[in-house]
């Protein structure tokens, strides 16, 4: 018999046609989110779980579905997921590393120079007939060659942002829990290490891409944003939750920074409605990662790691190493 797997959310045809070769598969073509009730309904007798970050893995869940062997994120991120719970319930947690890093490093850069060229304020004077003439200071922005980028994350995805940053003439300052090794620094554009405090006054573009925790709940709120010049762009593509938005919305509604490009926000998709009031912010639905490429090869990573973990080998991207016997 087939180890049994629910698809949480509709997924590529031929990704869940070559899951349906291993396992018997219960899947959402209708792309339904599943409320923690009927998540749970529907995990019961399931081995393994192809999930996304909008289904919550809980202690109660876990309790609910004892035969669980497996949760396959199809994201790198996975605050979704109680992975202590998971580790204390045998379960296997895995995540899509690798496979997006430059999708999202170009997406960052596009938010960064949308922000900062005033593109989207730009796009909605045109539409609504505002162009009647030329001025010297019709919706000047601030440049991106020359300028002064700041990192906070210099993980995978920062770095390759970094390198980016080379095409520009840019200078790079970076913030991260620990020091990369000079070879990396090197390769991503001679990049410097400075404190987070040094960097938000001194950076003339901020971009943030930290992996979500609670300890870096709300770790740029209303004193790091009045660190930062009044010409400065923020530009977050890490997580919802790492930005206060309400403290980000009285600051650029203030124009105390200048602009602002946000892909991902707190409470998504019921992000603060105030966001749509402001002019100086370029707004997005989490799509950093959505080239058609780089969104199927996230799906064929979950679907190995799934794979892996329900016959007999080891996913190639364990969050939680305890449960495979890895360190």
């Amino acid at each position: 018999m087939k180890p049994r797997i629910l698809v949480a959310r509709a997924i590529f045809p031929e990704t869940l046609e070559r899951l349906r070769q291993h396992f018997d598969v219960e899947d959402n073509p209708n792309d339904d989110i599943f409320s923690p009730e009927e998540l749970a309904a529907r995990l019961k007798g399931k081995d393994g779980l192809f999930s996304s970050l909008s289904e919550r893995i809980t202690p109660q869940l876990l309790a609910a579905c004892p035969q669980l062997k497996a949760v396959c994120n199809m994201a790198v991120g996975y605050n979704n997921i109680d992975v202590d719970a998971a580790t204390a319930a045998g379960v296997v947690v895995t995540n899509t590393p690798e496979v997006l890093n430059k999708t999202t490093a170009d997406f960052g850069f596009t938010l960064m120079m949308a922000a900062a060229r005033r593109v989207t304020e730009a796009e909605q004077w045109l539409r609504a007939g505002q162009w009647k003439k030329w001025r010297y200071d019709d919706l000047v922005g601030a440049d991106i060659h020359g300028a002064t980028l700041g990192i906070i994350g210099m993980g995978r995805i920062g770095q390759e942002i970094a390198r980016r940053s080379i095409g520009f003439d840019m200078q790079v300052i970076y913030h991260n829990r620990s020091r990369l090794a000079p070879e990396l620094e090197a390769r991503a554009n001679n990049a410097r290490y400075v404190s987070k405090e040094e960097l938000l006054r001194t950076a003339d573009h901020v971009i943030l891409v930290v992996p979500y925790s609670p300890a870096l709940h709300h770790m740029i709120g209303p004193a790091e944003l009045a660190l930062m010049k009044p010409s400065a762009i923020l530009v977050n593509v890490a997580r919802g939750g790492i930005v206060d938005d309400a403290a980000l919305i009285a600051a650029l509604r203030e124009r105390r920074i200048a602009g602002a490009g946000i892909d991902v926000f707190e409470n998504e998709p019921a992000f603060n409605p105030e966001f749509l009031s402001l002019s100086n912010v370029v707004l997005t639905p989490h799509i950093a990662s959505a080239s058609l490429a780089t969104r199927r090869a996230m799906a064929e990573c979950a679907a190995d790691n799934l794979i892996a973990a329900l016959t007999g080998g080891v996913p190639p991207n364990v969050v939680n190493p305890a449960v495979t016997g890895g360190a």
